[in-house]
């Protein structure tokens, strides 16, 4: 918890509370961080008799207390709503900035300060009052994933290249035969891999098997032969860099954009994650059913999963309506 000096204790005994007891990923306990360091931050502004030109981003919180915690109404928290809607910049090194974030990110900073009152009121009894409790989440208007055709998918695998070409090839079949989030492929070490499927640490430490082909393990296999050849900082590790070191998440991304430029594609519309939406809707295209595609994902709860459901009744839809037959009508 070094990397979190800058904070309350009050704050950082909730980060411990999560990476401890409630096993959270790395990825999550930073996302709290920066969320409800930003939310302090803002309250203490507010607070505060303070310079008008005051940089939020640049507010000492490590004084703040329980005392001052307390005190935080739910007006407070609708002023920090609003302004994370209407005034938070987008993108601050802009040369014209954009003002107020998505509804999604506004979201997933009340569910940390949710998160974080329920820890002082509920699991540690250190406050009475949940100024959040019945704080309704903002409305996101839910949009269809976009993911790869199977033509484009087959384009995409045709156009690595490279010093790295056996390794990214094997990168790509993963994502998009096992459906696996980038975090998931970077941590996998080469016992993680078996004769027919992986072993992947997904969120919150939650373990799972995903099978996998023979495509996919030929391509796996390829690769193999040449990581035995390579000697690493962690040796463990199934996919490694340039430097010698496990592959990153930011060598991932960059890897997978690559690859969909050199195909043609447009990387500025899909990603790796378009990856994993790719192999859901491959799976349902094919039959698999969606719980079964669920517990491929690992998603834990199955709302998530049906989204791409939604993407198979759309492309239903349109072959019914692409079928010439559609269209006569001899009922007069």
């Amino acid at each position: 918890m070094q990397q979190y000096h800058d904070c309350p204790q009050v704050l950082r005994e909730f980060l411990i509370y999560h990476e401890n007891i409630k096993g959270q990923s790395k990825l999550t306990i930073s996302e709290y961080y920066l969320d409800l360091r930003m939310f302090l931050r803002f309250i203490k502004l507010m607070r505060c008799d303070m310079p008008i030109n005051t940089n939020l981003d640049e507010i000492d919180i490590r004084s703040i207390d329980l005392k001052f915690i307390s005190e935080i109404e739910t007006s407070d928290i609708f002023d920090f709503l609003s302004y994370l809607a209407n005034d938070r910049i987008i993108c601050p090194e802009s040369a014209a900035p954009e003002y107020g974030i998505s509804a999604s990110s506004r979201a997933r900073k009340l569910s940390a300060i949710k998160s974080f009152f329920k820890y002082l009121t509920v699991r540690t009894k250190q406050l009475d009052e949940n100024p959040v409790a019945d704080l309704e989440y903002p409305k996101i208007r839910k949009s269809l994933p976009k993911y790869l055709t199977l033509e484009q998918s087959s384009s995409l695998l045709q156009a690595v290249s490279g010093q790295n070409q056996k390794r990214d090839y094997a990168i790509l079949m993963l994502f998009l035969n096992c459906g696996i989030r980038r975090s998931e492929l970077v941590n996998l070490n080469i016992s993680d891999v078996y004769e027919d499927r992986i072993r992947v640490v997904g969120k919150g430490n939650k373990e799972r098997f995903v099978y996998f082909g023979s495509a996919c393990r030929k391509a796996i296999n390829s690769y193999l032969e040449e990581r035995s050849k390579v000697e690493l900082s962690d040796n463990r590790a199934l996919f490694g860099s340039r430097d010698r070191n496990r592959i990153s998440v930011t060598a991932v991304h960059r890897l997978v954009k690559k690859a969909l430029l050199q195909a043609g594609l447009d990387a500025t519309q899909f990603s790796a994650h378009k990856l994993r939406h790719t192999a859901a809707t491959m799976m349902l295209s094919g039959g698999v059913d969606v719980k079964t595609v669920q517990e491929v994902l690992g998603h834990e709860n199955l709302n998530t999963t049906q989204i791409y459901t939604h993407i198979e009744n759309t492309e239903l839809k349109i072959a019914a309506e692409a079928n010439p037959l559609s269209k006569l009508d001899f009922s007069e």
